[in-house]
């Protein structure tokens, strides 16, 4: 379950990613245009420490990009190349933002989601000290998934970024795929369809060693 606050931003998720993202090799499309949400899902950190969202996000008639971030109190040490930005957060103050690919509470939320086939986190909003579903703005299902019992992936020892970025840990390697319909998955897979994506793609899988 990821809990949510009624918040401000400034500056937005869209305007850190608008200047963020033309910079990646796997980027496709022009500089300086406006990003627009195609949508997005959360995980869960169980120690409710780190925000997990994955946003799909692309300019308004460019391709979609799959964007997973993580939204920390304070700086995530060794990671300063994978910062986004920084945001202030109008209830919870200062936000670091990173590309989730190289934060280990990540790797181990999506190993998680897909060797179990949990798939995203339900999303609550407090309101008046009570509980409000937020309707989730895309559909994620897994493939081949459903060991219950999977063992914590420890340590990120490496991310190779590219059309598909590989999170190699401790335990399994993950590959999120940057483009969704531009890879091939093997293994258990996460798949997402969307408004304007009318069948499942994958989004990340688990690769064999």
């Amino acid at each position: 379950m990821a809990l949510l606050h009624r918040a401000t931003l400034h500056p937005t998720k869209l305007d850190l990613l608008t200047a963020w993202l033309p910079d990646r090799q796997w980027f496709a499309g022009p500089a300086g245009v406006e990003m627009v949400i195609r949508g997005a899902y959360r995980f869960d950190d169980p120690a409710g420490e780190v925000g997990i969202e994955t946003m799909l996000v692309g300019a308004a008639d460019g391709p979609v990009h799959h964007v997973p971030l993580t939204y920390r109190a304070a700086p995530l040490d060794g990671a300063d190349a994978w910062l986004v930005g920084t945001t202030e957060h109008s209830v919870l103050g200062r936000r670091w933002v990173y590309d989730g690919c190289v934060d280990p509470v990540y790797a181990a939320a999506l190993a998680h989601a897909i060797l179990t086939g949990s798939g995203q986190a339900e999303q609550y909003f407090e309101v008046d000290g009570r509980r409000e579903l937020r309707e989730p703005t895309m559909t994620v299902v897994v493939d081949g998934a459903g060991d219950a019992n999977v063992t914590p992936v420890g340590v990120v020892r490496r991310v190779v970024d590219g059309d598909s970025t590989l999170i190699d840990t401790d335990t399994v390697e993950l590959v999120v795929v940057r483009r969704p319909g531009a890879a091939d998955s093997a293994g258990a897979t996460l798949l997402g369809r969307w408004n304007g994506q009318p069948t499942s793609v994958p989004l990340a899988y688990v690769r064999a060693r």
